[in-house]
């Protein structure tokens, strides 16, 4: 139990008004120190794995935010596959959460799969506890993304619950479909020379190089009309915004920064392929 807002109420109480101020400032710490538990409890096991200071708790909002999310999405069209479950295990993997923060993370993904998860008040304290930091809101939200496609498709119940995660973290509808038109575009990206493979000896048509300069340009959000001053400049602004370790220095847990540096990657290789076509 913390004892702080005790500590300090009945000092500043003894300095204002002796030893009634005391006896008063006692009470009003305690009610701030109860108040204080009460709010972390909330975070779920998570606050024991992470170092005092600011980013403490921030880190566990996070993490008790992101796996219980998940869940919820995972849950939303019924059953729960293996390729979701797998999807968290890889994220947990890839986060190198290991012994009781790992079993904090699966509690939370089970919490999320519930009827009543409380998934509007759990992104809202999230949405808080970064200081409605934009980019960290954005990377959260497309980790979601990430989990909901990891079956190969989006059907309309994980779209919906998409939607409702993206509206409590303050983002529009279109700002949603732009960013699933986007993640769709990295994955075509991504796998292209697997899918080249794949493709020979098939009827399904190849994935061609037009096709990946098409998404090239999705990833930047640039026009095959806009001149190379204008796609370098949108290239390196989001590659600021994207850059590892500026969102951890914004707040995003370093456990996450691998996700990051995917996305990084993506701007880099879809910027690198339209210089090349363009002889740049």
């Amino acid at each position: 139990m913390p004892i702080w807002g005790k500590v300090l109420g009945t000092f500043f109480g003894f300095m204002f008004g002796r030893i009634p101020g005391a006896i008063l400032g006692f009470i009003v710490g305690h009610l701030f120190d109860r108040g204080y538990s009460q709010n972390f409890d909330q975070l779920g096991g998570f606050g024991r794995f992470f170092g005092q200071g600011d980013d403490f708790q921030r880190q566990a909002v996070f993490f008790h935010a992101l796996f219980s999310s998940m869940g919820h999405v995972a849950k939303a069209s019924g059953q729960v596959t293996k390729e979701e479950i797998q999807m968290a295990t890889s994220l947990m993997d890839q986060m190198g959460l290991s012994g009781d923060t790992r079993l904090e993370a699966q509690q939370a993904f089970r919490e999320g799969k519930a009827a009543d998860f409380p998934l509007k008040e759990t992104l809202m304290e999230f949405r808080q506890s970064c200081h409605g930091r934009r980019d960290i809101m954005q990377v959260f939200l497309e980790i979601l993304i990430q989990a909901a496609y990891v079956d190969g498709s989006l059907d309309s119940a994980e779209h919906r619950v998409l939607e409702n995660a993206a509206a409590h973290l303050g983002f529009r509808r279109h700002e949603l479909q732009y960013l699933l038109s986007v993640y769709e575009a990295e994955m075509r990206f991504r796998t292209r020379g697997r899918r080249q493979q794949s493709s020979q000896g098939r009827s399904r048509p190849a994935y061609t190089e037009a096709n990946s300069l098409d998404d090239a340009y999705k990833i930047l959000g640039a026009k095959k009309t806009d001149d190379m001053a204008t796609i370098k400049k949108t290239y390196r602004k989001l590659m600021s915004e994207h850059h590892p370790d500026k969102l951890v220095s914004k707040g995003l847990p370093k456990q996450a920064m691998e996700i990051a540096k995917a996305k990084a990657q993506d701007i880099q290789a879809a910027y690198e392929m339209i210089k090349k076509t363009r002889g740049e």
